[in-house]
């Protein structure tokens, strides 16, 4: 969307600066040591599950992998399901089935959900084992790019094969974090028996550099690429911008003063109790709805809902987005100083991502799906690939 780009280059621009800038780049040595490692094992494993965010199916692509031939023995599995939609979902399965690709879809904090994939993978393993006549240990290796949940998936794999399997023992865990890049090393942990079955986890990899503003947008708004490195001004911004052109803030219309003044002046309250204080005694109850969240999505609707401007205008979005960090400051309670507005961004990249307890909003997926961004390879690609990467969510 135009009204958008002018943040998609921005936000790829401070990208890109950091990736030229030696010591302040993702790719430290540490992450080329990590892609050294990997690229070694790879073709020694038996299968290979490459780990996307099912949001940006595309653009969380293991660019590593384009170096190995596609065999049976890969696997795109597309986790944080629970974000994406599940009619988008449904067309990236059946373009991953065009591109002769096995995907498979899981939310790795869902243990119904890791299970059937375990079962999934354990089927997988018996078609090798009776086709390939192996009777060998069986190692399954986690590839992704930072923070699309590749050891929180290796826990619940490692946790629930062991509880199936009926085996003793202290379970072992991967490192879990919401930054990027806290796993270090390779671990090994074992999900399955007859024959055993053993998951690597692996260090999340990114490439040096990322030409596409689009892509780079797109990870950074994952929380692929560290926030503090991209500079979280720009970061809540997009955000924003994303928000003020989607119909998201229409459903928190009932969470607004004016609405409920208004509802009041029609006669349509009919108990002793306000709306507001009904809601109020429900978002106690809620931590998902705390009264943080309710102040940002009121505020949110009411900044949109009167703008007397055009948002899908360029510059009448920047001078909305101005406001709503006017107002955003007292709804966070931020003090008037030279670093408001960096507090604030940082702040309602918070609120926009996660609750209080560290679990996705509700109302993440419902936004972020409106920004229908084309992939960067549409150029080159099939007129299949191009009607399919339009849903591609962020």
């Amino acid at each position: 969307m135009a009204a958008t780009a002018s943040y998609v280059q921005k936000l790829g621009a401070a990208v890109k600066e950091v990736a030229g800038k030696r010591g302040s780049s993702w790719y430290t040595p540490h992450m080329a040591a990590a892609t050294r490692a990997i690229m070694e094992r790879i073709p020694l494993v038996d299968l290979v599950v490459e780990v996307r965010d099912a949001r940006v199916p595309l653009s969380s692509e293991y660019e590593l992998l384009r170096n190995f031939p596609r065999s049976l023995r890969h696997i795109i599995l597309l986790n944080k399901m629970d974000l994406a939609s599940r009619p988008q979902l449904k067309v990236w399965r059946a373009y991953f089935e065009q591109q002769n690709l096995i995907s498979y879809e899981v939310n790795a904090h869902n243990k119904e959900h890791v299970k059937e994939f375990l079962n999934f993978l354990q089927a997988r393993v018996r078609e090798l084992t009776r086709t390939e006549h192996a009777n060998h240990t069986i190692t399954v290796m986690l590839l992704g790019i930072p923070n699309v949940g590749k050891s929180a998936l290796a826990n619940a794999l490692h946790q629930i094969g062991r509880i199936s399997a009926a085996e003793k023992g202290k379970l072992k865990h991967a490192t879990v974090s919401p930054l990027p890049g806290e796993t270090k090393d390779i671990s090994s942990l074992k999900i399955g028996s007859h024959p055993n079955i053993y998951v690597l986890d692996t260090p999340g990899v990114l490439p040096p550099m990322i030409p596409d503003a689009e892509v780079c947008s797109k990870l950074a708004l994952t929380g692929a690429i560290n926030d503090c490195l991209i500079g979280e001004l720009e970061l809540a911004q997009y955000f924003l911008a994303i928000h003020n052109l989607s119909d998201e803030y229409k459903k928190w219309a009932k969470l607004s003063m004016h609405h409920s003044e208004k509802m009041t002046v029609d006669g349509m309250e009919t108990s002793s109790d306000s709306e507001l204080d009904k809601r109020r005694k429900q978002y106690a109850r809620d931590h998902t709805q705390d009264f943080v969240v309710h102040d940002v999505r009121r505020t949110l609707f009411e900044t949109v809902s009167s703008f007397p401007g055009n948002p899908e205008a360029g510059k009448d979005l920047v001078e909305l987005i101005e406001a709503q960090f006017s107002e955003l400051q007292k709804a966070f309670k931020v003090l008037v100083d030279t670093e408001a507005h960096t507090k604030v961004a940082a702040n309602v990249i918070v609120v926009l991502r996660k609750d209080s307890k560290g679990n996705p909003l509700s109302s993440n997926k419902r936004y972020l799906e409106q920004l229908h961004l084309t992939c960067s390879c549409c150029k080159k690609c099939s007129n299949s690939v191009e009607s399919v990467s339009r849903f591609e969510i962020m």
